[in-house]
């Protein structure tokens, strides 16, 4: 029998000490679980391409200050609402394994 296709999964780890209910935001849009993501433990797992804009070479950077050239690379921002010791908190612009490094630990994991 032919063995499925896998699927590339970037790989968004929690923070430590959350706790569900979980509300998770993609660019500030909202995403459900089981639909645009999986609950693994304590990373989330989406299946679509996520990125997140690297740091700024030197010359790009001068680029950006002399404002002769701007920055257009995708960078994606995960924003998790969580409870953690009863009370309400938002992670912004969690850390975005792609799957090239997704058989590495995740930080603090």
């Amino acid at each position: 029998m032919p063995r499925e296709p896998t699927r590339a999964k970037w790989v968004v780890p929690l923070p430590r000490g959350t706790e569900p209910p979980y509300r998770v935001f993609v660019n500030g849009v909202p995403q459900r679980e089981g639909v645009d993501y999986e609950l693994h433990g304590r990373v989330l797992v989406f299946d679509r391409p996520l990125q997140k804009e690297g740091r700024l070479g030197f010359w790009r950077w001068l680029s950006m200050f002399l404002s002769i050239a701007g920055t257009y690379r995708k960078n994606d921002s995960v924003d998790v609402q969580y409870t953690a010791g009863g009370r309400q908190h938002v992670a912004t612009g969690l850390e975005i394994i792609p799957p090239d490094r997704e058989g590495r630990p995740a930080p603090g994991s």
